[in-house]
């Protein structure tokens, strides 16, 4: 379980759009997954080592271009399934609801269905968060096509957090 959280608090983490805090962020992130194996840790480290050199002003740029202009690459996981934002609204309130059931309050301005955010909470509340990142794994994948077919890097981050979910699944 410790794995799985560390793995979503860096993947929340390096998610989060590139700002000044970026170079701190990833140092962190693979301080935090120096020590974990198996196959949730491999697409991180290669995230992180593809990012690397990559000037912040010029990630922020590919962030934008990546997240922010293509629906099928979005980070707002009901988008997938719930359409606009007239549309989405009880999920989202559903979302909020949930993070405070389970004594979470979100930071940022970002909506609750934020992907970063949904990592985090699943980082802080494991057993709700993972249940939560089960139930949006349909979103996952989309998101996981869209990125591979803009062969963005941000896909390792993806795979990293499907690893987690489909650790202990019997096929």
């Amino acid at each position: 379980m410790y794995q799985h959280r560390a793995v979503h608090q860096a993947a929340s983490l390096l998610l989060l759009y590139p700002d000044q805090r970026w170079p701190a962020h990833r140092a962190l992130v693979l301080e935090s997954i120096g020590g974990l194996s198996g196959p949730a840790a491999v697409p991180l480290r290669r995230f992180c080592r593809r990012t690397a050199d990559v000037p912040v002003l010029d990630l922020a740029a590919q962030y934008v271009t990546t997240f922010d202009r293509a629906p099928c690459r979005t980070l707002r996981l009901t988008q997938y399934t719930g359409g606009d934002l007239g549309r989405r609204g009880a999920s989202l309130a559903a979302l909020k609801a949930r993070y405070r059931e389970h004594g979470w309050v979100q930071s940022g301005s970002e909506p609750p269905d934020h992907l970063p955010a949904v990592l985090e909470f699943a980082a802080r509340c494991p057993d709700a968060g993972r249940a939560l990142l089960h139930e949006h794994r349909a979103a996952l994948t989309l998101l996981a096509t869209g990125l591979a077919a803009h062969g963005s890097p941000y896909l390792d981050v993806i795979r990293a957090v499907r690893a987690t979910l489909d650790e202990g699944v019997r096929r």
